[in-house]
């Protein structure tokens, strides 16, 4: 089913502009957020660990997406008192959940590449021939 085939009871909540879902949404499906889900999928990250696994953050989004989803309550900061001081993030149990869903969506983007390419050249051929 389309996303304008949906009823409009599913669509209500996230299309109206105040929904508290519709900041979770937009969190999770952040460009950061996205890859910080899926990396945390695989295991447990101390910072600079998942600084390097998840590539061309700044220490600063870095940062900001991980309070963000821990606010959420997707991500799990664990502080260990030592030193020098350890800090691991890892999912939690709804975190796991988004996490999943998020990961369908990238296989589902890396699948259908070979089309989003396809229709790239044609929108540029068509917009090319009418300027």
């Amino acid at each position: 089913m389309k996303v304008s085939e949906e009823p409009k009871s599913l669509l209500s909540d996230v299309d109206g502009t105040m929904c508290p879902s519709r900041l979770v949404l937009e969190h999770v499906t952040s460009r950061w957020g996205v890859l910080i889900l899926i990396a945390l999928r695989e295991r447990s990250y101390r910072f600079s660990e998942l600084r390097r696994r998840v590539g061309r953050v700044s220490e600063k989004m870095l940062t900001q997406t991980l309070q963000t989803l821990e606010r959420d309550g997707f991500v799990h900061r664990d502080a260990k008192p030592v030193i020098p001081p350890r800090v691991d993030y890892s999912l939690t149990e709804i975190g796991e959940e988004a996490a999943r869903q998020v990961w369908e969506l990238a296989r589902w983007t890396e699948s259908s590449l070979d089309e989003v390419e396809k229709a790239r050249v044609r929108y540029d051929t068509v917009r090319e021939a009418s300027q």
